[in-house]
């Protein structure tokens, strides 16, 4: 019976971390997004992420459409913070359903950037 119960949480966190594994290496959506990024910082407790905010302007005079965004690595994090208050567009890709905040406090990982000015 105890022998039983050993496969079973065995299997459960195999599978478990199957699924985070799977969630974090494949893109539900990829995609470009361009505005001006407003904020860049690494937060956290205990798992410390980039987060960002980036401002989409479609018209001028009209309210600013806000997106948020993680930074899964620190050099593209470092790119992105040379380049606050410039026009950019940032690639992302959505991974959706991911299990942890301690990837990321959202589901748009940007995997990179161009400053269009």
């Amino acid at each position: 019976m105890s022998k039983l119960i050993v496969i079973a949480l065995v299997l459960l966190v195999l599978g478990f971390a199957g699924f985070t594994w799977f969630t974090l290496h494949w893109a539900y959506a990829s995609g470009e997004r361009a505005g001006y990024v407003q904020k860049l910082s690494k937060k956290g407790w205990l798992c410390k992420t980039w987060e960002g905010e980036m401002a989409m302007v479609t018209m001028p005079g009209t309210v600013a459409e806000k997106f948020y965004f993680t930074v899964p690595e620190d050099t593209t994090a470092a790119k992105v913070n040379a380049s606050l208050g410039k026009r950019v567009s940032l690639h992302y890709e959505q991974h959706r359903w991911i299990p942890s905040s301690c990837f990321g406090d959202t589901e748009y990982f940007v995997t990179g950037i161009q400053v269009a000015e």
